[in-house]
Parts: C-alpha cells; structure tokens; sequence
C-alpha cells in the first residue's frame, strides 16, 4: 500500500509539473526575451510609463554583442581563485608535534617510558594524558589552518548559496494577477495621454499610422500564433522570430498540447525609443495588453494550462521596418 500511494504521488507531482510547463510556455515569446534589436539589442530599452521596470535582456538572439561586450543573461565564468598558501609556521607545528609524539611511542616501545616512563599506573595515566594533551594541540592546529585557508578563499558568493539567478526555460512574464478583464477608457497607444516616463527617444519620427500598425501588429502575431500559422507568421515577423515561434509550437505539439488565444486588447502602450539602422528603422514600444491564454490537451481540447478569465501582460516589442517595406515585428521582451 504504502509502495502504490509513493507512486500516486508521483504521478500526481509529475503530472503537475508537466501542466506548470505548458502553462509557462503559453503564447507567443511567453516568458523569453528574444529577437534582435539591431545595434541595440543588448542595451536597455528605456523605461515608460507602462513599463516602468526594466526589460530584461535578451535570451535568445542571433545576434552577436560587440566585442568585449558580455551578454546579458548569460553568466560570467567566475575567475579562479588562487589556493590558499599555507603558513609556514602551521607547518612547523605540526613537524613538531608528530615528532614529539613520535618520539614518546618510541621511548614506550623501547622500555625507556614516555617522557618519566610507564612502569606504573600513574604512568599510564600520565601518559594517556599526555597523548589526549597532544591530540588537542593536533585539532587546534587542523581547525586554525582550516580557518585560514577558508579565509583566504573568500566568502561564497550569493548566487551559489542561493542556486544563482537562474529562471525556468520558459517564465511567464510580468503577468497581473488572474482577474476578469476591466473595461471603461484605458489610454492607447496612440491616443497620446501616456508619455514615456523617461522622455521617448524618437529619432525617426513615429506617426499615429505606426502606431496604430504596432497595435495591428499585436492582434496579428497573438491571431496567427494560436491557429499555428507560419505562413501568416513570416508575414509579419523577421525570420528569427519566426524561427522561435516554430520551435514553440513544435514543443507544444510533442506534449500533445495547442495553446488558444482570444479577445487580444490593448490596454495601455507607449514608445520607448526609435532610430534609424543601415537595414532600416526600428521602434521599441512598451504594451500593457488583455487576452484569454489557454492551453489544451491537443486530443480532447480540455483545458490543462491557462487562465480563462482573461489576464494582463506587460510587454516589450520592437519592430523592424526594412526600407520601403512595413513593420514586422522583431522582438519581444519580458519586463522585470
């Protein structure tokens, strides 16, 4: 009995587990920073009024930081440390007190006692004594070089006591508390209301009609990703976001599980920063936005992941804008 309920539980915590990951892996670029940013894609987006934390950097990317530049997200190989030197006096103890006791077994071995001889009791007692007496002085001198050596060697640091910084493979994001969709007149992002909260930095001139595009562009993606349509996708993201999204949606279909999502609306968004590249122009806005995110067993369309009172999710997006063409989305990041 006690075999068969271990196993339940088991299967209970495994199974559990199992739906926490498809649940974190629900919509697009759900939980990941990835894409590319041009010259900018590890460097902060500056910060706005609907994302007023910081985005996180970049977790998947194809393209490469400048040289001497280290990726963000990525740990830095901690440098070794040097061994510890041992006192040259630590070492003169010990010398000495192994010689000591070696050379009372040696007189006890000998008949000529310990130190006054063990010829009686008291002898005896003397000379264990003497032995547990040496022995502390061993252990005082182990514990004193040990504590040395652990000084020298620095504290650990905080990240390897605490398991580091590390995140699961695929967050959920800045997600809102699971709460049913508020209505009534939240700011857009192009009614103007909302201003960046440090100043956005336009140095390409975003029109109303980009805006609104941005907003288009967040229906779409959210649209095309839930009927799993690559096609639709390449039409409106770059080749490596598409490539990302793919990946997903085939992981989702090995666990046998699609992820559904509907009533897409733009709550609160505004521009972080837009500039001009050699490949074209690029905007990084910040979106606060509803939908409805489930995910469902593939063979019975039960739901196994997902909140279907609706929910709020803080973005990052940047588009990309290929000379003559239109905005296609490029990135997508979590805010911290």
């Amino acid at each position: 009995m006690k075999t068969k309920s271990l196993f339940r539980m088991t299967a209970v915590a495994s199974v559990a587990l199992m739906l926490g990951a498809l649940s974190a892996e629900a919509r697009p670029g759900g939980g990941r920073s990835s894409g590319s940013r041009g010259s900018h894609t590890y460097s902060a987006p500056p910060s706005t009024n609907t994302a007023p934390s910081t985005a996180q950097p970049m977790q998947r990317s194809t393209t490469t930081p400048a040289p001497g530049m280290q990726q963000p997200g990525m740990a830095q190989r901690p440098q070794a440390t040097p061994p510890a030197q041992g006192s040259r006096w630590g070492g003169l103890g010990m010398g000495l007190a192994a010689g000591f006791l070696g050379a009372g077994l040696f007189g006890l071995l000998s008949g000529a006692g310990f130190l006054s001889g063990l010829g009686s009791l008291m002898g005896m007692i003397g000379f264990l004594f003497q032995i547990a007496l040496i022995a502390g002085m061993v252990f005082l001198v182990m514990r004193f070089l040990r504590a040395r050596r652990e000084g020298a060697q620095g504290p650990m640091p905080a990240n390897a006591r605490m398991g580091g910084m590390g995140s699961g493979p695929m967050g959920r994001g800045d997600r809102m508390p699971p709460q049913p969709l508020a209505g009534g007149p939240i700011p857009g992002m192009a009614g103007g209301s909302v201003a960046a909260q440090t100043g956005p930095v336009d140095k390409i001139g975003v029109t109303g009609a980009d805006f609104d595009m941005f907003e288009r562009r967040l229906q779409e993606v959210q649209d095309a990703y839930s009927r799993e349509d690559l096609n639709a996708l390449r039409a409106i993201a770059t080749p490596e976001m598409v490539s990302y999204f793919a990946d997903d949606l085939k992981a989702n279909a090995q666990r046998g599980a699609v992820n559904r999502i509907s009533n897409v609306k733009l709550l609160q968004g505004d521009l972080a920063e837009a500039w001009r590249e050699q490949d074209g122009d690029y905007a990084t806005v910040a979106m606060r936005y509803g939908l409805t995110d489930v995910t469902l067993e593939r063979s019975s369309g039960r739901i196994i992941g997902g909140e279907p009172r609706g929910e709020e999710v803080t973005e990052v997006w940047t588009f990309r804008r290929p000379h003559g063409g239109a905005w296609q989305l490029s990135a997508i990041q979590q805010t911290a």
